[in-house]
């Protein structure tokens, strides 16, 4: 636990000087969203094989950026690339892992869990229309909660992220009003608020501002002890964020409907299903300068699928189905090869 609050504050997984001269060349940028698992996997990985991992929590937006000027090995976006973006950058996509983003508060007497919000309100809040704690909205979904009137302090993301284009994603499927006024992307003009960098900076922002709401990935409001809220989802259903709201809302997702595997998980049916649910995924390029580099990397993400999923699973992680995984590695074998023509993978 320690080990990873140490990674998560300098935001970067390294590569020890004592590993082999090729594992520095192991090196990806990009989501915040997935980086406690990424943490994970790269210490076991490193132990096991001697190969480090040098990633860098720098959000979805720099991910993009930094493997589109070929300055890393992988990119790691929570934001799929369409299809044409994918042809025209010669980038191969695939999704890594799935997660839930959840709503934290910092409220004085409120307990996780305790607090339950649905998308329309939730999207009033971000859009400044609910300034207070004991608006009616909330109090008609919390009758029985001790709700004061504190003014509610908004934390957003600052950087291009994937976790905002899920979050907003989700806002503009359930409020016609978010959807335009602000919409969806991985940065938007929002509308009040404060900004913070990474889930780590919003996660941080909430635990020392009284009277916060924020979002971030799960493992993050899990790891620094912060109160999430529960949700009302599609169905109607107020669920908890767990495991398995989060596998219930992935369940039906057809992951080869749309290119680079890129399906949106929000605000998906089913009773059990967590509305903010979302996938993580990995960019690469189908003929990269360094083949060397990429095949290790592959090597990594291989790894990962094969033996990472029980410590995906105790951060809260949704591992990739098996069947999605083979798909995976067949679109490697046929799409990602060195300058003569011949498969990395």
């Amino acid at each position: 636990m320690k080990h990873w609050k140490t990674l998560a504050a300098v935001g970067l997984i390294t590569a020890a000087v004592s590993a082999p001269a090729f594992a520095a060349d192991i090196s990806g940028a990009g989501a915040t969203f997935p980086y406690p698992i990424y943490a994970k996997w790269a210490d076991a990985y490193k132990k096991e094989t001697g190969n480090g991992l040098n990633y860098q929590s720098i959000g979805s937006g720099g991910g993009i950026k930094q493997i589109k000027a070929k300055t890393v090995t992988f990119g790691a976006s929570d934001a799929p690339l369409p299809g044409k973006e994918l042809d025209e950058s010669g980038l191969a996509q695939f999704p890594m892992v799935m997660g839930g983003i959840v709503p934290v508060v910092n409220l004085d007497g409120v307990n996780p869990g305790d607090l339950v919000l649905d998308g329309p309100t939730l999207a009033k809040i971000f859009s400044g229309d609910i300034k207070t704690w004991d608006d009616p909205a909330i109090k008609k979904l919390n009758p029985n909660a001790k709700l004061t009137s504190q003014a509610i302090a908004i934390v957003h993301r600052s950087d291009g992220s994937g976790t905002t284009f899920n979050f907003t994603y989700y806002l503009s499927d359930v409020s016609a009003d978010w959807k335009s006024k602000v919409g969806t992307n991985t940065a938007v003009q929002w509308p009040v608020g404060i900004g913070a960098k990474g889930n780590e900076g919003v996660a941080n922002n909430v635990a020392n501002t009284k009277g916060s709401i924020g979002y971030v990935e799960y493992a993050y409001a899990k790891q620094n002890k912060l109160t999430f809220t529960k949700m009302v989802n599609k169905g109607g259903k107020t669920v908890a964020p767990t495991m398995a709201a989060f596998q219930a809302a992935a369940a039906n997702a057809d992951w080869s409907s749309q290119p680079g595997f890129g399906v949106i998980l929000a605000n998906q049916p089913g009773d059990q299903s967590w509305p903010m649910t979302a996938a993580t995924w990995i960019l690469v390029y189908k003929q990269p300068q360094d083949a060397a580099a990429t095949s290790e990397a592959l090597k990594f993400f291989a790894w990962a699928y094969k033996n990472g999923a029980k410590a995906a699973e105790e951060l809260d992680y949704v591992p990739m189905p098996a069947k999605v995984v083979g798909d995976v590695e067949k679109m490697w074998k046929a799409d990602i090869k060195d300058g003569s023509g011949k498969p990395i993978f």
